[in-house]
C-alpha cells in the first residue's frame, strides 16, 4: 500500500460522511497517473503554491492602494487568511482539509493590479466584461504552465469559481472557502482601516459588536465557533441567523464606511485611468505583449481576453513601470 493509499483510507475512516473523499473525485481534464506520496488534492495544493501566479500576490492590492507601513494586507496576505480559516473549520468539521486549502490558496489567482478598482476597470473598458472569479479559473485551466494550466481536479476548480458571494459551491469545502474568504476580509479590511486612520473600533455600531465580538480577535473566535457548532453532523456550512445577520450589516457598513470611504480611495481612479490606458494600448499594439500571450491569440484566442489575460497577470508596480515606459518621456520618469 502507497503512502497514498494510506492517506486515502485514513480519510474513509475519519473524515465526516459529507466529506469530499480524494478517491471520489470527479478527476482532471486531462487524465494523469495518481502520485505514491500525495492525493489529488494535496498534489493541487502544491501546484498552486507553485504557481507564478500565486507568487505575484504578494505585490497586488487587497484594499489600500499604495499603503505607508509594512503591515497592510496584501493579496497573498488575505489569501494566506483565508486558507487559515477556512482549514481550521475543515478540521473541525472533519472534511477535507486538503481540497479547502487548495482552492482557497487559488480564490483569487486571476485579480488584478490595484484590488477591486483594476477588476473594475478591466470589467468597464472590456467587452467581453471582466470578474476575477473567472479569472482566477482561467489562470489554473489556461494560463499557468506556459499555456497549458495546472489540470487541476474539478472539485478545486468549482470552489474557485464559486468564492464569490453569489456563488454556489458544490462541495462542502467549497462553501467553507466561499464563507472564510469574506470573514477574512471584514475582519482584517477592519484592522487595516483602523492602521490607516479611516476607522476605529468604537465607530462600528455597537449591536454588531455584541454579536460578534469587540476585537478582530473576538470576531474571528466567535464567527468561526459558530459555524462549527451550527454545520457539525449537517451536510452543509451555516452560521446562525443571527451571527450571519450580523455579519452581513457589518459588511454592508464596511462598504459604506471603508471601501468606498473617499481616504481610501483617492488613488482608485489614477488607478483605473492607468488600467484602461494599458487596455487601449494593447488593443492596438497587440504584438508588444509578451510572447506567451502573443501565441494565444496565435491559437484562436480572442485578443480582448488575451489583453485582459496580461493587464490582470501584472502586479501593482508592474502596471505602473508599463505605463510609464509607454505614457511618460523617460526625461520626466522619477529615477
Amino acid at each position: 500500500m502507497t503512502i497514498r493509499e494510506k492517506a486515502e483510507l485514513r480519510e474513509k475512516q475519519f473524515f465526516s460522511p459529507y466529506a469530499s473523499f480524494s478517491t471520489e473525485t470527479k478527476g482532471r481534464e486531462r487524465e494523469e497517473a495518481l502520485c505514491d506520496i500525495r492525493t489529488v488534492y494535496q498534489r493541487d495544493r502544491d501546484r498552486i503554491l507553485h504557481a507564478k501566479s500565486f507568487r505575484r500576490l504578494k505585490h497586488k492590492t487587497q484594499v489600500f492602494l499604495r499603503p505607508q507601513g509594512d503591515h497592510y494586507r496584501t493579496r497573498l496576505t488575505h489569501t494566506l487568511e483565508v486558507a487559515q480559516i477556512a482549514r481550521t473549520i475543515a478540521r473541525a468539521l472533519c472534511l477535507n482539509e486538503d481540497l479547502t486549502e487548495a482552492a482557497a490558496l487559488g480564490h483569487d489567482l486571476g485579480h488584478t493590479p490595484f484590488g477591486h478598482a483594476g477588476e473594475h476597470a478591466l470589467n468597464e473598458i472590456c467587452p467581453l466584461g471582466f470578474a476575477h472569479y473567472r479569472q482566477s479559473v482561467r489562470v489554473v485551466e489556461v494560463l499557468e504552465n506556459k499555456g497549458r494550466g495546472l489540470n487541476l481536479t474539478w472539485e478545486v476548480r468549482d470552489a474557485i469559481a464559486n468564492h464569490r458571494t453569489s456563488g454556489k459551491p458544490s462541495t462542502l469545502e467549497g462553501k467553507i472557502v466561499r464563507l472564510s474568504d469574506k470573514i477574512a476580509y471584514i475582519n482584517h479590511d477592519i484592522d487595516d482601516a483602523e492602521r490607516a486612520g479611516i476607522l476605529m473600533e468604537s465607530e462600528i455600531p455597537l449591536r454588531y459588536r455584541e454579536v460578534l465580538g469587540f476585537s478582530t480577535k473576538e470576531r474571528l473566535n466567535s464567527i468561526i465557533h459558530d459555524i462549527v457548532r451550527n454545520s457539525e453532523g449537517r451536510p452543509d456550512i451555516v452560521m446562525s441567523p443571527h451571527m450571519e445577520q450580523a455579519m452581513s450589516e457589518l459588511r454592508q457598513f464596511m462598504f459604506k464606511h471603508v471601501y468606498k470611504n473617499p481616504r481610501a480611495k483617492t488613488e482608485e481612479e489614477k488607478a483605473r485611468n492607468m488600467i484602461q490606458a494599458l487596455y487601449r494600448h494593447y488593443e492596438k499594439h497587440p504584438e508588444e505583449m509578451p510572447m506567451e500571450y502573443v501565441s494565444l491569440t496565435e491559437r484562436g484566442e480572442q485578443r480582448e481576453q488575451v489583453i485582459c489575460d496580461y493587464i490582470a497577470g501584472m502586479t501593482d508596480q508592474y502596471s505602473m513601470d508599463r505605463f510609464s515606459e509607454l505614457y511618460i518621456p523617460k526625461s520626466w520618469q522619477v529615477k
